[in-house]
């Protein structure tokens, strides 16, 4: 059975039938936390006050939100965290993204049901024989949200902005696959036109790569890609500047179905249709509300009161109570997300490969997964999620206590004698919360040593993965197209989401050769060699790979399951 198939298997199976959960020992003390808290009890009292207020001041006492949004095409939606921009060339997390393709569209875009690429702002395209150039013919009716057309180089100056070395773009390295972009990127060369990248008229742009990159369609559609409005960013600051004003609501300028209407950091971000979007006539949705709530408790109970349509994600141990009174509302998607621990390889003791493999083969993936989690999960013995693109990795961490042990020996901490205290960092929720406990534990009983928890705001949590100042760090990655790529070549020598410090030539040669194979079994090959030397060397240490769990009303209509959690929000209607 596949990965997919099990999921689909496993969702049904969720859905529709009780899970047996077994009573687990693993959870540790949370003695770092700022307050002492049990899973979900004291969040469902603490929430309690939260969403009677909510209730209150939302819609009154005649009206809950999804009523209202029903009423007037609303859609009200549980976003996990507050963004830390809405600038697509320095965002980097899912839950910003689910706010940028609102704002924002690229050349393509992913079509929910089959995760392949489809026409966006651009409305066809052409390849050479060799697969190495590409020429997009933009939509003659594409218009930014002030008015002005979408023109071709717009994306050359949006692809010069976010390869610009200044700008310091984690996700610069995505438009590696054009001629020359990582020379410019890492300042080998400075004049932009070297780039792949050429307006040949107000609608025509040619993109030239520098070897055929099977995938490049689906790549596109990520936000790196996206167009920023040129006179708009050059208002506010220097192209190559982050956190200018230009991405507040009274100066924002985007191309997407949606328009920034308003902002209220940690309270709730309201874009509104566009009028000015090339396909507005078909879009159903007036409004969408994202509210960055990172209280998992929290957004259910918002949920059950009426005020949200779809949450952020579902408590494992309340998928029980789902599937026996609401099984209609309870979502469980095959997602292709990696759930992991990050080392920083630049700190003793984790810069001895010895030590990180010994964390890495104790952890009890299949405890946290079936039993933590309540079977929501599957263990991860590997890097990439199972069938990604058709590739299923070979290699495995395994769960091996008694060869931890001996690595953790062979390092010189016999039975963790000597082995200083580590901090583990995370953003919290009550998954994250119980997982990194787990963790913590078993790390404790099976190797002796002692291991700290703290809590971070989400954007903390970012900055701290971001400039590697970290002992080791929960993190999590969702597939930005459906190839292996997407995962692997995120660990490359200086990338903008390693975030571990770790370097391996050997690797970068993997990869890059990868990049340049246009045979998919000669890829795959080469993606199985980098995948085992990526695990032998333990950057990081598998968890779990995730499956998208969250509530739904049943008045939303055309939200389909989706590998990739996307969610064109003009595709949707309430009814």
């Amino acid at each position: 059975m596949s990965w997919t198939d099990r999921v689909w298997f496993d969702a049904n199976r969720l859905r529709g039938n009780a899970i047996v959960s077994r009573q687990h020992t693993c959870a540790g003390d949370r003695a770092c936390f700022p307050s002492r808290m049990t899973y979900p009890a004291r969040l469902w009292s603490a929430a309690a006050a939260v969403i009677f207020a909510l209730v209150l001041a939302g819609c009154g006492a005649r009206e809950t939100r999804v009523e209202e949004g029903l009423r007037t095409q609303t859609l009200h939606l549980g976003n996990g965290a507050e963004p830390a921009d809405l600038d697509p060339h320095v965002c980097i997390a899912f839950t910003d993204y689910n706010i940028l393709i609102a704002l924002f569209e690229g050349l393509t875009v992913i079509d929910e049901t089959t995760s392949q690429a489809i026409p966006g702002t651009a409305a066809r395209w052409d390849r050479s024989p060799d697969g190495r150039v590409y020429t997009f013919h933009l939509r003659p009716e594409a218009r930014w949200s002030n008015g002005d057309p979408v023109t071709a180089q717009d994306f050359v100056f949006s692809y010069e902005r976010i390869l610009s070395p200044g700008l310091a773009a984690e996700y610069a390295y995505m438009l590696y696959p054009l001629a020359n972009a990582e020379a410019f990127n890492t300042g080998k060369i400075t004049d932009f036109t070297q780039v792949g990248v050429k307006a040949l008229d107000a609608r025509t742009l040619e993109l030239t790569l520098a070897a055929p990159t099977p995938y490049l369609l689906a790549l596109i559609a990520h936000q790196a890609w996206f167009p920023v409005h040129p006179a708009t960013i050059r208002k506010h600051g220097r192209p190559d500047e982050r956190g200018t004003r230009w991405t507040r609501p009274e100066n924002f300028v985007g191309n997407g179905a949606f328009t920034l209407e308003t902002w209220e950091p940690n309270s709730r971000i309201v874009v509104a249709k566009n009028p000015t979007y090339w396909n507005a006539a078909e879009n159903r949705i007036n409004r969408v509300v994202f509210y960055p709530n990172e209280n998992i408790a929290t957004d259910e109970s918002a949920f059950r009161a009426g005020q949200l349509h779809v949450t952020y994600d579902v408590l494992p141990d309340r998928i029980a109570h789902y599937q026996r009174t609401a099984p209609d509302q309870l979502r469980v998607d095959p997602f292709l997300e990696s759930y992991f621990i990050r080392f920083n390889v630049t700190r003793p003791p984790l810069n001895d490969v010895r030590v990180r493999r010994a964390l890495a083969r104790a952890i009890d993936r299949e405890a946290i997964a079936s039993t933590l989690l309540s079977g929501s999960r599957l263990p991860a013995y590997h890097f990439t999620p199972p069938d990604i693109g058709g590739y299923r990795a070979t290699a495995r961490v395994p769960t091996d206590f008694d060869a931890a042990r001996a690595l953790l020996a062979e390092a010189g901490f016999p039975n963790g004698q000597g082995f200083p205290v580590l901090n583990l960092q995370m953003n919290t929720d009550a998954i994250n919360a119980k997982v990194m406990e787990a963790i913590q534990a078993m790390w404790k009983r099976e190797l002796g040593i002692s291991v700290t928890l703290s809590n971070a705001d989400f954007r903390v949590y970012l900055d701290q993965m971001r400039t590697i100042n970290y002992d080791l760090t929960r993190a999590r990655w969702i597939g930005d197209y459906n190839d292996p790529n997407t995962y692997l070549d995120m660990f490359i020598t200086g990338g903008g989401n390693n975030q571990t410090g770790w370097s391996n030539p050997d690797y970068d040669r993997l990869i890059a050769e990868a990049g340049r194979t246009a045979d998919q079994a000669r890829r795959f090959e080469l993606f199985q060699q980098a995948e085992a030397l990526l695990l032998d060397e333990a950057p990081l240490a598998p968890v779990f790979f995730g499956t998208r769990t969250y509530l739904i009303h049943p008045s939303v209509k055309g939200w389909v399951p989706s590998l990739l959690g996307i969610h064109r929000y003009q595709t949707l209607r309430l009814e």
